[in-house]
């Protein structure tokens, strides 16, 4: 490859660059491209905002973590976490590549049914399912229910005794182990909404119950300690303290836990200095210790289940927007304003998560000035990005925030009347709208009048 031709390619290391799709680069117009796909062609032809996916990539990580897990562990399995990112095409490539599914309501059993995803692989999570949701995923002959409290233990017997099914499960456990991540996304410490604790004996009763319960079939434990995770070590000693619950569970119930999901959590970069660890470095980190923590308490090696989310979509995926307005307010800083904001990327607004930006017609043009990025939401704190380099931005411009695939449509709202992106999978220079674009009318079909 020539110098020249080396400069159209982005993951040349000398690029100062956000974490675009493995596929992207910069074509013979000086545009950025995705998967074949002309992103300034995208946006003339779909409008903005939206996302894009490069569906080779999500399909690779899926494939990756497959192979990480199955080539260290006799029996494994990857679930992926539909909350970070689902609708019917997301569910095929996760059946198709052979990955069980995670669902948190009854809303993504919903749409993983209309998917025809196999109900034998799906989980379903939740720390307040109601009853009927407890009955439809017995219904539904779901795989396994992750059982989050008692009262839903006690809920789910009923619901499955009524659908004269017994149900497999799983006792979500809080092992009290916390990660380096964002006070609102952990979840394994002892002051979270989630599972059942090991304090003062909370979690071994759980499990007396749930043997003694006529509907339901224990078969393990779930654990997960956060997300957006670059530090592996507490992934070790929290399966330390699951190998010793599970020993315990032995001693005083008879019970051998079968399957053991380590839930998910590693993290991906969002630019600057982001330096997560790999799907291979993991999926070693956690076979290994699961390994030496179930031999050091006794104990049979279990089935290994992993549910990883935004590690198989967050980088995988961009929003485009169109630049609306560029204001500076002098000595202070310059705004740059574009179509979209906090109703399709909340992420800044709820954890202060940081992104980058650049212009998609002119990616490797150097930066002249340094702005803020807002959204069009009637709220002050409706900043995408802040302190962005960028290369004389303008009104019309193309600006794409990398990185968004994982808690950006899953998350958007309807906020000031703003109707939710198109989504767009790319691959082989081909764009397929997996989730239109909201109409106006959308926002209004399941109002009624007075009159």
């Amino acid at each position: 490859m020539t110098a020249a031709a080396a400069l159209c390619y982005f993951p040349a290391m000398e690029l100062a660059i956000p974490p675009l799709p493995q596929s992207s680069r910069v074509n013979a117009s000086g545009h950025l491209e995705v998967a074949g796909c002309d992103l300034v062609s995208l946006a003339r032809e779909y409008g903005t905002p939206f996302y894009a996916y490069d569906q080779q990539q999500i399909i690779d990580n899926c494939r990756a973590y497959v192979t990480a897990m199955s080539s260290r562990a006799d029996d494994s399995e990857v679930i992926y976490a539909s909350k970070a990112f689902t609708c019917l095409a997301m569910c095929q490539i996760v059946a198709d590549e052979g990955l069980s599914l995670d669902v948190a309501s009854g809303g993504e059993l919903y749409i993983a049914l209309k998917s025809w995803f196999p109900p034998e692989r799906i989980y379903v999570h939740g720390n307040a399912n109601s009853g009927g949701e407890l009955s439809r995923y017995v219904r539904s002959e779901v795989g396994h229910v992750v059982i989050d409290s008692l009262d839903e233990l006690e809920a789910l017997d009923a619901a499955a005794a009524a659908e004269g099914r017994r149900q497999p499960v799983l006792l979500r456990i809080t092992p009290g182990i916390e990660a380096h991540t964002h006070d609102f996304v952990q979840t394994g410490r002892l002051d979270s909404k989630f599972g059942l604790c090991l304090a003062e004996g909370v979690a071994l009763d759980a499990v007396g119950r749930a043997l003694a319960a006529d509907n339901l079939e224990l078969e393990g434990f779930h654990m997960h300690i956060g997300s957006q995770i670059f530090a592996l070590e507490p992934y070790v000693r929290a399966i330390g303290l699951m190998a010793d619950f599970a020993a315990e569970c032995r001693r005083r119930h008879g019970f051998e836990c079968r399957l053991l999901d380590v839930g998910g959590g590693l993290g991906v970069s969002y630019g600057g200095d982001d330096e997560p660890a790999g799907i291979d470095e993991l999926a070693g980190v956690i076979v290994d210790a699961v390994r030496e923590e179930m031999a050091r308490a006794d104990l049979a090696m279990p089935r290994i289940a992993v549910e990883p989310g935004r590690s198989i979509v967050a980088n995988a995926g961009l929003t485009a927007y169109t630049i609306e307005a560029v204001k500076t307010v002098p000595g202070i800083r310059t705004f740059v304003a574009v179509d979209g904001g906090m109703s399709d990327n909340l992420r800044p607004m709820l954890y202060g998560a940081r992104y980058e930006a650049l212009l998609a017609e002119r990616p490797l043009a150097e930066a002249d000035q340094t702005v803020t990025v807002a959204g069009k939401h009637c709220e002050s704190g409706d900043l995408l990005v802040r302190d962005q380099p960028l290369p004389d931005p303008a009104v019309g411009d193309l600006l794409v925030t990398p990185s968004t695939g994982a808690y950006g449509y899953s998350m958007a709202s309807n906020y000031n009347g703003q109707p939710r992106p198109a989504v767009l999978f790319l691959r082989d220079g081909d764009a397929r709208v997996v989730i239109r674009r909201e109409s106006y009318e959308d926002l209004v079909r399941l109002h009624g009048r007075l009159d």
